[in-house]
């Protein structure tokens, strides 16, 4: 499995530097030349989030004929960073060191700085259900995923000014997202500065990444602050160790990557905290995940209740997830088999992962940060583990 694995990312990471790690996304309809160019339909909510899914569900890429261009998406950029740090470690190789310090300066060169600390978002506007963002504002997830990058360099090349930034993130997530509380004054961060929603995989990103910093820098107040939103999101725990997605009526559903965000998250949060006070949640939220996300046949289930669609953002969080809980060697049968089925069914001959496979289509548009990035990080994961 390791020499495939091998051969994967080396097909992968010729195509990503062919495509100059630019690429579409599934949720940038909305950057349509098209679009942009008929206003009752851009300034209309409803035509927003259905323009959006049309782009996001169709197996056919309408990108090309509406006029999406390819561009380069921040949180892309920071999982690459960790994917060529991840190879830095494992090979010493000067190469590899270039593109960290390639990707360094085109995340520094893209962050928002409207903001109390350094933060990114996302190359698009983009319509959800619970709200709006327009283009680059920035999200706790990218934020976070970005800082956590930057951090994974600084740990390869010691450059004070990555960690420096990284902290920034902390002032960002602090002091601009909004907080929803508790009756006990623990507290979740909002997804971004514009909305108040509860979604518990973002706001524990948010956690991990004050912890982290707090192992590095040793202030109070991130770990205390950390503490707190930790908790919040782990009082929400279901019996059965899983999560909804969110509080809002229409985030009740349980999914795959989502719950593997929550795992890693709370283990690296005590991990760099020192506070083991969650082993018994993580360990029934890791039952939860391992028991009812994969088959036999290989399949990363998207929801907890369905197969279909085989979402491949599911297959790379497996390996992320099972590696950030040291327990990747002790299931390295079912990752095996998950990987072997998504490399055989789900990589193309051009190098490229496909979005999803479903019952009776498959959607193969080359999206870079949703399929490829997180693939690369995943594989390079693997192979230094």
């Amino acid at each position: 499995m390791y020499d495939l694995a091998v051969r994967s990312v080396a097909k992968l990471e010729k195509y990503c530097i062919q495509e100059g790690f630019k690429g579409w996304d599934p949720f940038d309809g909305l950057n349509s030349r098209l679009f942009q160019a008929i206003p009752i339909i851009r300034e209309t909510r409803l035509f927003r989030l259905l323009w959006i899914q049309a782009f996001k569900k169709s197996p056919y890429n309408l990108r090309k004929i509406t006029g999406v261009k390819k561009d380069f998406n921040s949180k892309a950029m920071g999982l690459f960073l960790s994917g060529y740090s991840n190879l830095y470690r494992k090979t010493n190789e000067g190469e590899h060191l270039e593109k960290i310090a390639f990707f360094v300066d085109k995340i520094l060169e893209r962050q928002n700085k409207d903001y109390s600390g350094a933060c990114w978002g996302y190359n698009f506007d983009w319509q959800a259900r619970a709200f709006f963002q327009p283009k680059n504002t920035p999200t706790v997830v990218a934020s976070v995923f970005v800082a956590s990058a930057l951090l994974d360099a600084f740990e390869i090349t010691k450059t004070e000014a990555l960690l420096k930034t990284a902290r920034s993130t902390c002032d960002f997530i602090l002091n601009d997202l909004n907080r929803t509380y508790d009756k006990d004054g623990n507290f979740s961060f909002s997804y971004s500065p514009l909305d108040k929603s509860v979604v518990f995989n973002a706001s524990l990103l948010g956690t991990r990444l004050l912890a982290r910093v707090y192992s590095l820098t040793h202030e109070a107040q991130l770990i205390e602050e950390a503490k707190k939103s930790a908790k919040f999101c782990i009082n929400y725990q279901k019996e059965n160790g899983s999560w909804s997605y969110g509080t809002l009526p229409f985030h009740h559903w349980i999914d795959n990557f989502h719950t593997g965000y929550n795992l890693e998250c709370i283990s690296d949060y005590m991990n760099y905290s020192g506070d083991n006070s969650y082993r018994i949640p993580l360990n029934k939220g890791f039952k939860y995940y391992i028991e009812n996300f994969f088959t036999e046949q290989g399949f990363s289930k998207y929801y907890n209740n369905s197969i279909y669609p085989i979402d491949i953002h599911s297959s790379a969080q497996l390996i992320i997830t099972l590696s950030k809980l040291n327990k990747l060697r002790e299931n390295k049968e079912l990752v095996d088999k998950v990987l072997n089925w998504t490399i055989t069914n789900m990589q193309s001959k051009e190098g490229f992962f496909y979005f999803q496979v479903n019952k009776n289509f498959s959607s193969k548009i080359p999206y870079m940060r949703w399929a490829q990035a997180w693939m690369f990080y995943a594989l390079t994961t693997y192979l230094k583990s």
